[in-house]
């Protein structure tokens, strides 16, 4: 049976955006499906456009500016499809995403969630073909940069870009969908890793294909959400076993991104991020001990899920060198053998 599908996009200030994104989607949506957009509370005529490119799309108002995750949350909250696909409001999808993003759930691939083939440029090159997750918590875009006939087939993926992400809605529902308290970035790894944590297998639909107008420029304010959510991520989600481990490796990972913080001019935003991780530790520390009940898989399968190699462009080019890379290799080989290697997806 073709599950009928909800189209979740959150929107803050996205007019441009949608302009284009929006005539794109609609001619991809059958009978049965959903538009659901959620704004936090945009001032650039957002909503006024959306009246106008998809009347008939749910707008949700939530009247400030809740974060990206709060709005997922919210929007998920009311959708009544079958399949949940999040969008963001910049991906605008390409001829045929409609009936290849739900090629997965049709064939019975048997995955818990999936994702779209992410494309940047026009939809000439990759964006994301699914993330790598480094022993750190460190994540970036898997794939990018090459061109978009490199692209793998259909397949198991580690972590799911939250671009365009798939997930049938009672499995949300069941997850508990996105952390609300991460704000903006690395709620779609914390999600797939809570997923594989339960012995649930991701993957990517590489018909499915949407263009995402991709700039990865950092604000600092974004450097501060990124380096907090990495820190509640890795408290969270990772088997204790393998923190134990990982501590003295983490501690050096801190005192580099200090280092190069301060060099980069985000140290400000480095320092409140470790200090509000610290902050939430208490609430970590509880949501961690209902996640890990859920747990279904051992430390070692874990940690064959994660790399030891930092392999973007976007990472300092010391910590990608040659001496870098021996290291944090050698520490990950001991790691693994003290856990036990079980199977691993990675080298």
């Amino acid at each position: 049976m073709q599950p009928s599908l909800s189209i979740l996009i959150v929107a803050w200030n996205s007019r441009e955006e949608l302009n284009r994104t929006i005539p794109a989607l609609l001619p991809e949506l059958g009978d049965g499906d959903e538009l659901v957009i959620v704004d936090n509370d945009s001032s650039d005529g957002t909503t006024e456009a959306l009246l106008e490119l998809a009347p008939k799309a749910r707008i949700l108002q939530m009247g400030r500016n809740a974060g990206f995750a709060a709005a997922c949350n919210a929007g998920a909250a009311v959708a009544m499809g079958g399949l949940l696909v999040i969008l963001n409001p910049d991906a605008a999808p390409l001829p045929g995403f409609g009936e290849a993003i739900r090629r997965p759930w049709l064939e019975g691939r048997d995955w818990a969630a999936w994702q779209a083939l992410v494309a940047e440029e026009g939809g000439t090159r990759i964006n994301s073909v699914g993330n790598p997750v480094h022993f750190t918590g460190i994540v970036w875009a898997g794939g990018h940069g090459r061109p978009l006939a490199e692209a793998p087939p259909a397949g198991e993926v580690i972590a799911l870009s939250g671009a365009c992400l798939a997930i049938p809605l009672a499995t949300w529902r069941q997850l508990g969908g996105f952390p609300e308290h991460f704000f903006l970035y690395h709620e779609d790894v914390d999600l797939s890793l809570r997923l594989r944590l339960r012995g649930d297998t991701l993957g990517i639909e590489p018909a499915a294909v949407v263009a995402h107008d991709y700039e990865f420029g950092a604000s600092t304010q974004k450097w501060r959400w990124l380096e907090r959510n990495r820190l509640a991520f890795l408290v969270r989600v990772y088997p204790a076993p393998l923190l134990v481990l990982l501590a003295p490796m983490l501690l050096a990972t801190e005192l580099a991104l200090f280092v190069v913080s301060s060099r980069r001019g985000w140290g400000g935003q480095k320092l409140t991020a470790d200090r509000e991780a610290l902050r939430w530790l208490p609430r970590l520390l509880r949501e961690r001990r209902q996640i890990q009940r859920t747990r279904a898989v051992s430390s070692a399968e874990f940690a064959s899920w994660l790399t030891p190699d930092l392999d973007s462009p976007y990472i300092a080019a010391a910590a990608r060198s040659g001496p870098a890379r021996l290291l944090l290799r050698g520490y990950w080989r001991a790691v693994r053998l003290l856990l036990g290697r079980g199977h691993s997806m990675v080298p």
